[in-house]
């Protein structure tokens, strides 16, 4: 582990020696670590909590609770950091007490500076490779639902939707942003349904040419037209009895509108230059990224069609909604590309992977695909850098939309702190004021808690306290 690869990590040094730890302060501030620098336990036990370090470097005696309990209270926690005790009166006893109670290193008094910091990169790196082990575990064990891979609540509640949804056998109207998986989602509602064992069949409406898609669907007879020299079944038929995904729905020409809407009501179709119907037992699943609604008040899109699609309707959740999310489907694509380039890369950077989570994704879930695959590619060690990553995850540099390159709100300082007193008969408490200030943040990254935090520069789990604190 580089000196330079402690730079996003976490310290909280507790001494009460001052000039000690201004000493310790600024050797690890050397090493662009970030650090909090307390003098008794009293005052580190909430930042534990709140501020969540990855190492503890901690004095056995202090004023009040010693580094014992300081401990303790660490080991306690869902993630504990690493824990370094160091003391000026040390012996075999006590070391082998601080460990066995889970110390990961113990040291005394008069310090080596060098073999500190030895001590510190090793333990940041080990309680980093743990991370990744952990996280790993947790990939491997993570349930796919019909392909889908994600624990969070957005999608837990999708895949729910999907169940519930299957048991019909009315149309199905998916609306989600490009690249969040609306293809996967319709082949979930098919496998969940009682046509799993029928045909599935997709078409992208928007990737035919308009005067060949009635073909398409519908199928056509030998000399329909130039070039028809055999008779075509078409998708419907293809589909019979089984499920028909139209992706991109709102591309479909208002002609083939009227032809669609006649096969959902009647359950037949006339293949084009024919002069028969057939019966056909097709569900039919559509999807679009765009505003439908919109279409059909402009007048590209049959309002019947639109109201006989959106008896069953399916949001799904852009990536950047779908809190812890982005790192399980980066090891699952990291994992896919690495076997088939043949590549030994173990994992992600810590910076790397901040930057992956903080990044607002527009693309979705094919963005991040695409970038894995790209920092597969030229990732030169075992594990990927933030450098293998595309320019954009870099230069947000953490930072959403909405905020400034910081991560901070876009508005200046003068300009927050009078909104968050504007309207008051007089000046807010310091806890009045926070609340509106996380209340501000959250309004300004249009309620994602995980942003939120990142720029409140508090842990997720304290956001949610502090939240439900005040409600």
């Amino acid at each position: 582990m580089s000196a330079s690869s402690i730079a996003s990590q976490r310290i909280l040094l507790v001494e009460d020696d001052e000039g000690l730890r201004e000493l310790l302060a600024e050797e690890f501030e050397d090493s662009e670590a970030q650090v909090k620098a307390v003098a008794d336990a009293e005052q580190a036990a909430p930042l534990l909590v709140e501020w969540e370090p990855d190492l503890v470097v901690s004095d056995l005696r202090l004023p009040g609770a010693d580094g014992m309990e300081l401990l303790a209270e660490a080991r306690g926690l869902h993630a504990p950091p690493a824990f370094l005790i160091i003391t000026a009166f040390g012996s075999i006893d006590q070391a082998v007490d601080a460990l066995k109670a889970g110390a990961d290193e113990f040291l005394t008094k008069p310090l080596d500076l060098e073999h500190l910091m030895l001590c510190v990169h090793r333990l940041l790196e080990t309680r980093r490779l743990r991370g990744e082990v952990q996280r790993f575990r947790r990939l491997m064990d993570e349930p796919e639902f019909h392909g889908m891979v994600g624990n969070s609540r957005a999608m837990r509640i999708l895949c729910d939707h999907i169940k519930r949804l299957a048991r019909g056998t009315g149309p199905v109207l998916i609306l989600g942003e490009s690249g969040s998986g609306k293809e996967l989602v319709a082949r979930a509602i098919h496998q969940e349904s009682e046509r799993s064992g029928e045909p599935f069949q997709a078409v992208n409406c928007a990737g035919i040419p308009s005067e060949l898609l009635e073909s398409e669907f519908f199928g056509h007879e030998a000399g329909a037209f130039t070039g028809a020299q055999r008779a075509h079944k078409g998708l419907f038929r293809q589909a019979d009895g089984g499920t028909l995904f139209l992706d991109e729905i709102g591309e479909m020409p208002l002609a083939l509108q009227a032809k669609l809407l006649r096969v959902l009501q009647d359950g037949v179709i006339r293949p084009v230059g024919g002069q028969k119907d057939y019966a056909v037992d097709v569900r039919v699943v559509c999807a679009t990224h765009r505003d439908i609604e919109e279409r059909v008040a402009e007048g590209s899109f049959r309002e019947d069609l639109f109201y006989r699609l959106e008896t069953f309707t399916l949001n799904v959740p852009p990536l950047r909604e779908r809190d812890g999310d982005v790192e399980l489907l980066a090891m699952r694509f990291l994992n896919r590309f690495a076997a088939r380039l043949d590549r030994k890369i173990k994992g992600f950077s810590t910076a790397a992977m901040k930057a992956l989570v903080n990044y607002d994704y527009p693309g979705n879930i094919r963005e991040l695909e695409n970038a894995i695959e790209r920092a597969t590619t030229f990732c030169e060690g075992n594990e990927i850098q933030v450098e293998d990553l595309p320019a954009r995850m870099r230069a947000s540099g953490g930072a959403g939309r909405g905020t400034a390159a910081g991560g901070l709100p876009s508005a200046g300082g003068d300009q927050v702190l009078q909104q968050l007193v504007a309207g008051s008969p007089v000046l807010p408490t310091m806890q009045e004021l926070e609340r509106r200030y996380i209340d501000f943040v959250l309004e300004q990254v249009d309620g994602n808690k995980r942003r939120a935090a990142a720029i409140l520069d508090i842990g997720r789990r304290t956001l949610y306290r502090r939240l439900e604190t005040e409600d």
